[in-house]
């Protein structure tokens, strides 16, 4: 049984036709016609929600273009809020197009000071996300171009695109951000210093020349634009309830870390880092002629046809290890540690080919000390937190007792190491990167009996079957070797953070 309705389109009207079942009221399947200049055509399948955000999306390029039909006027609403129901009366679309586009704009010289940097992000925030997907930078100044573009967007996608212009539209009109983001940056500074830490490792990413342009290239040849200081306050708010209890145990210390960049081109970086941190810093003990060493397996290792590291496994066995290749997560469009907040709700303000951590600083009881706290030896930890007090995770423990322990662990909220994992090489050399310039001594000297050799169990080679290792080698140079996954020694043992 069929029925129709118009509604709202640019060219003609827009029908929507209902599968109805025997029973009253039940539709079973919604399809889409558009009538116009070329006759009619389906649009796609779409849900009805898929469709509102979609008309939301146009109503804030094109205020004035949409027309109401003479049919069931009420059926299609012509303007949405948050999530799909954005509010009427937009800026002008020349004036948003200008905003998004100029690279130099009145509109956002016309806003409070304060509030320009928020224009600055949001205003990359959209340019990004039409370049992740494949939506050209132009489509933002031609409704009909950028209509066809999100059509082809999932619904999730959509939302986050309807909420990135909502939100932009919000800062144009009432010259301020919206109600939220306010109280998530405000939060975060309270607890966290965001902007502070967040300006430090902007800068020093870029002075090490992993940062480019506010991205990095990632092993897919797409670009993945640094997450915004708004994205991961926002992201600390919604996960609050759990960070809270992170927080008292010392889980304060933000770190970028480009996961969706070549792990060669992120060592190569490295390399040029420590040589040119030594020019500036003499007496740093730095061996020159090979300022760092890495088992081969690890050149290309995250990048070739069968790579050799996997991420985030769930076991050390050859088969059935439960990892992820970096290629495959990327694909995936999943980002490690992002898919949901405290209340189970996945998130719509998230990042891709970046992972941000919050670690324990060097003095876990100053949370504005420089630096990240060291793996200490056996007997030499302090507990940390009054509510749930975090016992360390001292050396001298396997790979696999340690990743038995963080896996049993992360959805425990009974746990005091509830939420944590452990490192992927790319984090040690953010970590150490950090660690270096902020103390200007290297992260895990373990020739020195307060410190150890830390395993990266958060990546995993299956090949070899073995599980990475880093530390400050001899006083001289960074070491990226292989440990079996049941090898123990007093000296090594792991670090872990919190994955926002």
């Amino acid at each position: 049984m069929w029925s129709s309705c118009s509604g709202w389109t640019t060219h003609g009207h827009l029908f929507v036709v209902e599968e109805k079942s025997e029973r009253p009221r039940r539709i079973k399947k919604k399809m889409f016609f558009v009538q116009g200049d070329r006759g009619s055509h389906i649009v796609s399948w779409l849900s009805i929600w898929h469709f509102d955000i979609l008309e939301g999306v146009m109503n804030i390029f094109r205020p004035s273009v949409f027309t109401k039909s003479e049919n069931c006027p009420s059926e299609v609403p012509p303007t949405a809020g948050r999530r799909g129901t954005l509010s009427s009366e937009p800026p002008p679309s020349a004036t948003l197009h200008e905003a998004i586009l100029a690279s130099s704009s009145s509109v956002r010289d016309s806003l409070p000071e304060q509030h320009r940097v928020h224009f600055e992000t949001l205003r990359q925030e959209i340019i990004a996300f039409a370049q992740d997907h494949e939506i050209p930078k132009e489509a933002l100044a031609k409704p009909d171009a950028l209509r066809e573009a999100a059509q082809k967007l999932s619904t999730s996608d959509l939302t986050q695109l309807a909420d990135l212009l909502e939100r932009f539209r919000y800062l144009l009109i009432h010259k301020e951000p919206r109600r939220e983001v306010f109280e998530a940056v405000e939060y975060a500074e309270r607890l966290y210093h965001l902007k502070e830490q967040y300006d430090s490792q902007v800068k020093l990413l870029e002075e090490a020349g992993i940062l480019d342009n506010g991205a990095v290239m990632g092993i897919d040849g797409k670009t993945y634009t640094i997450p915004t200081l708004e994205q991961i306050a926002v992201r600390i708010f919604e996960r609050r309830e759990t960070l809270e209890t992170k927080h008292k145990q010392g889980f304060t210390k933000l770190l970028l870390v480009p996961f969706g960049m070549s792990f060669n081109t992120l060592w190569k970086t490295f390399k040029q880092f420590l040589l040119s941190y030594k020019q500036k810093h003499l007496s740093f003990d730095l061996d020159t002629y090979d300022p760092l060493w890495t088992s081969k397996g690890y050149q290309g290792g995250d990048m070739e046809e069968f790579p050799e590291l996997v991420y985030h496994p769930q076991s050390f066995e050859k088969s059935g290890h439960g990892g992820k290749t970096k290629a495959q997560i990327l694909k995936e469009q999943e980002t490690i540690g992002q898919a949901q907040g405290d209340d189970d709700r996945t998130s719509d303000n998230g990042w891709k080919g970046w992972t941000v951590h919050l670690f324990q600083p060097s003095d876990p009881g100053d949370p504005y000390s420089p630096g990240i706290a060291p793996i200490p030896r056996k007997g030499q930890g302090t507990p940390q937190g009054d509510e749930n007090p975090r016992p360390p995770l001292e050396a001298g423990q396997s790979p696999i007792d340690y990743l038995s322990l963080l896996l049993s662990s992360q959805n425990n909220k009974n746990s005091p190491y509830f939420q944590e994992s452990s490192l992927t090489p790319e984090d040690w050399v953010i970590a150490f990167i950090t660690h270096l310039t902020e103390t200007g001594e290297p992260i895990d000297s373990w020739i020195h009996d307060t410190e150890s050799i830390s395993y990266l169990s958060g990546a995993f080679c299956p090949f070899s079957v073995s599980v990475p290792s880093a530390c400050w080698y001899c006083g001289r140079l960074p070491l990226l070797e292989n440990c079996g996954p049941y090898h123990l020694a007093k000296d090594i043992g792991v670090r872990s953070s919190v994955i926002l």
